[in-house]
């Protein structure tokens, strides 16, 4: 039998995502919505590509949770995206209403599942899905430092003429305006890009990575961005069901790890069949250092308003 990884959202990360999921043929993939027909719409308008696109993953639709039973990895894109002159803060209060009844059926149909969180606001909902499904730590984490990160990639390879996949970065904190990017640990085939580039090339490129959905929500003006995230989401799927023990960054629960505990908020991670299987702790200067604490003690603030 196929493995099996469910989408739950199908606007237009989900969709993003059941895409790159069947194009990479990894697992069998049921997309989710409380929307009548655009799940099925999606999911068969998908299988009837698979013939040119090369994949023979099973794609369905479907409203009814119980769907997702036997799912080895879930990932929940349901929320209300950002509109123009919104932050991913004033999304919370909806988006957690959702995201609860996600994570009660997730609870209830599959127990076993690793999660990955995309729904904004990204460090706080992800906190908020391991509290209600109760799950351990390991087992929900949230995609926004790799989605972070490969923009930062891509915003270096754009400014140096390079192959992007010879780029390398580093992004923490969390989902919003408080990331740090880290160009010390950003490279080009392992050369520090501080020695391709001035300094001042760099803080732009370091300041649009912070606002790189935000870019993106203005230019559509209806809508945030979707390709990007799922690419991420998928690629973390990949590094779980092949056991990669991949070095990337995501929303993971600290323990006391860089002088922060109780609370998810991004830094670099092992990834594998085990979901985070180590939290790295990387020498930072006093800088970047207090821009990370900072970043967490924002996200505490609005875990509050959760009732945290």
């Amino acid at each position: 039998m196929n493995k099996k990884i469910a989408v739950v959202g199908a606007g237009n990360v989900g969709a993003s995502c059941a895409q790159y999921i069947a194009e990479a043929n990894i697992a069998d993939v049921v997309l989710v919505d409380i929307v009548e027909g655009v799940p099925q719409g999606k999911a068969l308008d998908l299988t009837q590509a698979g013939p040119v696109r090369g994949y023979n993953a099973k794609v369905v639709g479907t409203n009814d949770y119980k769907d997702i039973e036997g799912a080895s990895i879930v990932i929940d894109t349901a929320g209300v995206p950002r509109k123009p002159g919104m932050s991913r803060e004033d999304l919370l209060n909806s988006n957690a209403q959702i995201t609860t009844k996600v994570a009660e059926n997730i609870k209830k149909y599959a127990p076993k599942s690793f999660v990955i969180m995309v729904a904004n606001p990204l460090d706080l909902m992800t906190y908020h899905m391991q509290k209600v499904t109760g799950f351990p730590h390991n087992r929900v984490v949230g995609q926004a430092g790799v989605l972070d990160s490969i923009r930062f990639r891509a915003f270096i390879s754009m400014e140096l003429n390079v192959a992007m996949s010879d780029t390398q970065a580093m992004v923490l904190g969390g989902h919003g305006d408080t990331m740090v990017p880290l160009p010390r640990y950003s490279t080009v085939s392992g050369v520090p890009i501080g020695e391709l580039m001035s300094e001042e090339r760099i803080n732009a490129i370091c300041a649009r990575t912070a606002d790189g959905g935000g870019e993106i929500v203005r230019l559509l003006k209806t809508g945030s961005a979707y390709y990007a995230p799922a690419a991420a989401s998928v690629d973390m799927c990949k590094a779980i069901f092949n056991d990669e023990k991949k070095l990337l960054p995501a929303s993971a629960y600290l323990t006391g790890q860089y002088g922060i505990k109780d609370i998810y908020i991004g830094v670099p991670i092992i990834l594998g069949a085990n979901g985070v299987e180590k939290i790295i702790e990387l020498k930072l200067d006093s800088a970047e250092l207090k821009a990370l604490q900072g970043s967490a003690a924002t996200y505490k603030e609005h875990l509050a308003i959760l009732g945290y």
